[in-house]
């Protein structure tokens, strides 16, 4: 095993908004976490046991299980619309396929590692059952949704130490508020970007003048390599690859990453669909290329109706967004899922594991000198100019002369510019939150 960096001293971890990072326009929810879409419960199961050398069957283990609870504890009976995307397909989410099929969601959504899939579905089984005894008989059957990521760097993956006792742990531990981040339940054994990766979570809260819905995102994160790294879109990991050259890196996994999303916005099953489709692009925005070998899948759901599974007369109604109010979600979904990557690479410990694998923790003092000398360069011009000041003008053509033309050049013929052409702010305009006349009423 090679030796950490010596910058690799024992560090307070804190979330990525703590070091002074750009994580988009819309405000966090309260706790920054799934959880704060109302309903929503997250819980862990961690299992950490034994070093040294790889026993298949005997360890060393770092892997566990982390369950999202929809809502609270009734999925089954009290379904809800959900939808998913796949941006690459090396990975899986068992009862995908019915997932996308009717649109529903009506079991727990549980993440874990590769091989352990089939025992956590297993024991989700066995747990709704106990709960609902009706279900294969007076009600359908039902798959479970569980999606994997491969922790085999440092995990024994192949002696499948993901047992029942820890799906129940997950799910009855299951919990509103703060949602413990980094090395934890099915992301104990992740990496990302050659860094300790995990579970990280995040959410936005729309202004009223958008919908004032709540969205969340919550990831297990195992992708990408050092290089290819940014954080708040800074081009870290080309600066730290070269000080990490000399620690072992995995090179035969890809790994991967999934996803899950949480609203309150009523959408429909096509909504979420298009909705999780967007999470691609807040991958994309840490260092993601989606791999070959890589995973990156990707579930939501949306809390505003709930599906019975009987009514009187087989007819029940829905809430819809209209279609044309989903731009501020779609925004806030990349911003979420961006701040929940990193959040679950900035709260990861260093973790040594099978025969010796050390993964190192990012660096968080190198990140806030990062981000501290490159605040100057997003400063708005009118702030360096000098207290009170505005930046002189730039000399330019006369007044209706076509651009590039010189000085004193005739008016160039009128053109009319599309809203599409002006710079858009990257700010909420005050009316925003204020003038709900500006941005509409929320849809029904």
């Amino acid at each position: 095993m090679a030796n950490p960096p010596e910058t690799e001293s024992p560090e307070k971890r804190v979330r990525a908004r703590d070091l002074g990072l750009s994580l988009g326009r819309f405000k966090p929810g309260k706790h920054n976490a799934i959880t704060d879409v109302e309903g929503v419960l997250v819980g862990h199961s961690t299992i950490i046991q034994g070093e040294g050398a790889l026993t298949p069957g005997k360890g060393p283990v770092r892997t566990g299980v982390t369950a999202i609870l929809p809502n609270r504890r009734d999925i089954f009976m009290e379904r809800m619309t959900g939808g998913g995307f796949v941006l690459n397909g090396a990975g899986e989410v068992s009862g995908m396929t019915q997932l996308m099929e009717w649109g529903l969601v009506e079991t727990p959504i549980l993440l874990t590692n590769t091989m352990a899939v089939g025992a956590v579905s297993d024991a989700v089984a066995r747990y709704m059952v106990e709960q609902n005894p009706g279900i294969g008989d007076e009600h359908d059957v039902i798959i479970p949704i569980v999606g994997e990521c491969d922790d085999s760097f440092l995990n024994d993956i192949s002696g499948r130490h993901v047992k029942r006792e820890h799906v129940y742990e997950a799910i009855r531990s299951a919990s509103e508020g703060p949602v413990a981040e980094g090395n934890v339940g099915g992301g104990t054994g992740m990496l990302t970007c050659d860094f300790k990766g995990g579970i990280g979570t995040a959410s936005r809260k729309l202004p009223e003048a958008l919908g004032g819905y709540t969205l969340g995102v919550l990831v297990m994160s195992n992708f990408g390599r050092m290089h290819n790294l940014r954080v708040g879109g800074l081009p870290v990991g080309e600066v730290l690859a070269e000080k990490f050259k000399h620690v072992p890196r995995r090179t035969q996994s890809y790994g991967s990453i999934i996803a899950v999303v949480a609203t309150d916005a009523p959408l429909l099953n096509h909504q979420l669909n298009r909705l999780c489709k967007r999470v691609g692009l807040g991958i994309g925005r840490v260092g993601s290329y989606a791999a070959h070998g890589s995973g990156e899948i990707v579930v939501g759901f949306s809390t505003a109706n709930i599906i019975p599974r009987r009514t009187q007369k087989m007819v029940y109604k829905l809430k819809i967004l209209l279609d044309q109010r989903l731009d501020p979600l779609y925004e806030a979904v990349m911003e979420a899922t961006e701040e929940a990557i990193l959040n679950a690479i900035c709260m990861a410990t260093s973790m040594t594991g099978v025969n010796g694998n050390f993964v190192p923790a990012l660096p968080l003092e190198e990140i806030r000198r990062f981000v501290t000398a490159s605040r100057p360069l997003f400063t708005p011009a009118r702030k360096r100019s000098g207290e009170g000041g505005t930046p002189t003008p730039t000399p330019g053509p006369a007044s209706g002369a076509a651009p590039g033309s010189p000085p004193g050049a005739p008016p160039g013929p009128k053109v009319r510019l599309s809203e599409s052409s002006f710079p858009q702010p990257t700010r909420p305009a005050p009316d925003d939150s204020e003038d709900s006349s500006s941005g509409g009423t929320s849809g029904t």
